[in-house]
C-alpha cells in the first residue's frame, strides 16, 4: 500500500481481513503410555534328594546287681532294729527276724545290698533323610511373534 493512491473501500475491507486472520499455535504434549517387554526368563526346577543314613545313638540304662549276705548275728537286749544306711553306690537292707528264745531278741539273718550303675551302650538306627536343591536356569526373552 502506498500512500498516494486512494484506496477503494472494498481492498480495505480486503487488508483488515488480512490483517485480523488467526495464526494457529502448535504445542506439544507428551502421552506416557507402559508396555510390558520381556528382558528375560527364569526356568526354576526343584529336586529331592532322599538318602538312607544310620546314626549311631549312645543309650543309657540303669543296672541293678544285688547280693545276699549271711550274718546271723543275735543283737543284745532291747536293740534298736537297724535301719537301711548307703555305703557309697551301695544301699545296704538289714533283714531281721525275731526269736524266741527264754528273752526276745532280734537275730540279724541277712544283708541284703542293692548296687545301681550307670552303663552306657551304643544303638544304631537307620534313618531316611531328604535334602532339597533348586535350580534357576536364566534364559534370554523369547523374539517377539508376528500376531504380538
Amino acid at each position: 500500500m502506498t500512500p498516494a493512491t486512494p484506496s477503494s473501500p472494498s481492498r480495505l475491507a480486503s487488508e483488515a481481513a488480512d490483517e485480523s486472520r488467526v495464526l494457529p499455535i502448535i504445542e506439544e504434549r507428551a502421552t506416557i503410555r507402559r508396555e510390558v517387554v520381556e528382558t528375560g526368563r527364569v526356568v526354576v526346577t526343584k529336586r529331592v534328594h532322599e538318602a538312607d543314613e544310620q546314626i549311631v545313638v549312645p543309650v543309657q540304662h540303669d543296672e541293678v546287681h544285688y547280693e545276699r549276705v549271711p550274718l546271723n548275728q543275735t543283737l543284745p537286749a532291747g536293740a534298736v532294729a537297724p535301719g537301711p544306711r548307703q555305703e557309697g553306690d551301695t544301699l545296704i537292707i538289714p533283714v531281721l527276724r525275731e526269736v524266741a528264745v527264754v528273752e526276745k531278741r532280734l537275730l540279724l539273718v541277712e544283708e541284703l545290698r542293692i548296687t545301681k550303675r550307670q552303663v552306657t551302650t551304643e544303638h544304631t538306627e537307620p534313618l531316611h533323610l531328604r535334602r532339597e536343591e533348586v535350580l534357576v536356569e536364566r534364559l534370554p526373552p523369547r523374539e517377539p511373534s508376528a500376531a504380538s
